[in-house]
């Protein structure tokens, strides 16, 4: 045995416990909630997959199959799931949450995310950079597994401070446009949520693990044509497709509302971007030039038609 290994582990357990005090492991109720943390990642589970079996839930979550047991009867009689028999085999139960299980899945997801951020922000932005490669440091050292896919979801609670904040920061840090860009981007988001038409508009939020790493909208334009808006992709993410698939989502579903088109303003700067629409099938149709978010750029207009 290494005589540093007594040392080493006295410190992974003080790490522990540190951390599980800082977040609230122990708390009998979890994040406030009437549901403690064992509750909260079988829900979690269920919430992200289309339907998992009992004893994929038990991997997925490392809980023991008894103790799962229990808590599938808590969520039963709160109405959190439901569950669907096979046609192909009675025997087999498929969870699935029910819409009351999703609204309280999304107020969880926003109590954790706002924990962790009150515990970084204090943060300056290079200690936050250094803590999140630290971590990604431990998981990869311990062995995580791989980085699951990205899903696409509708919006929920929380979604549209998302979207105004990651623009914000990232269109700063990326090229340097001040808060009217920010301003631009929250004024849009309050719009599409004040005069949501869930028949002919769509916000569709990128997801990975439960970290949301992109979105894009899709809203009423003028005539028979949408309006594409928002598209967003973590730096984390870009270069697997993730911008080309949101933009076609929005094409198939303003195909599938019946638009004649779909219309998009972006800027000349944005070259990543402009390949994205260029290789969907759009077209530039107008540049003007233009001083916006402290920088002289040229606004451009594409469209596609169908």
């Amino acid at each position: 045995m290494s005589s540093a290994l007594p040392a080493q582990v006295a410190a992974v357990r003080r790490f522990n416990r540190f951390y599980t005090r800082r977040i609230g492991v122990m708390d009998a109720a979890y994040l406030g909630g009437p549901y403690v943390l064992a509750e909260v990642r079988a829900l979690y589970e269920i919430a992200q997959s289309d339907g998992v079996t009992p004893k994929a839930l038990a991997e997925l979550s490392g809980l023991d199959p008894g103790y799962l047991s229990r808590i599938l009867q808590r969520f039963d009689r709160d109405g959190l799931i439901r569950r669907e028999r096979s046609a192909q085999d009675g025997r087999s139960v498929t969870l699935r949450v029910t819409d009351h299980g999703r609204q309280v899945f999304g107020e969880l997801q926003t109590r954790q995310e706002g924990l962790v951020e009150n515990l970084i922000a204090p943060l300056p932005d290079m200690a936050r950079a250094r803590l999140t490669e630290a971590m990604a440091d431990v998981e990869r050292l311990m062995g995580a597994p791989t980085r699951g896919e990205i899903i696409l979801r509708p919006h929920r609670v929380g979604d549209m401070g998302w979207v105004t904040w990651r623009h914000g920061v990232l269109y700063a840090r990326e090229y340097g446009w001040d808060e009217r860009f920010e301003a631009m981007v929250a004024r849009i988001a309050a719009d599409f949520i004040e005069g949501f038409d869930p028949a002919r508009e769509r916000c569709w939020i990128a997801e990975r693990d439960g970290e949301i790493v992109g979105s894009i909208f899709l809203v009423g334009g003028d005539g028979d044509e949408a309006r594409l808006r928002l598209l967003l992709t973590e730096p984390s993410v870009r270069g697997h497709g993730l911008g080309k698939r949101l933009v076609a989502e929005c094409v198939d579903f303003a195909r599938e509302a019946g638009y004649g088109g779909v219309t998009l303003w972006t800027q000349s700067i944005l070259i990543p971007a402009r390949a994205v629409y260029a290789g969907a099938g759009f077209q530039l149709t107008e540049s003007r030039a233009h001083r916006t978010f402290g920088f002289d750029l040229v606004g451009e207009t594409w469209t596609l038609r169908f």
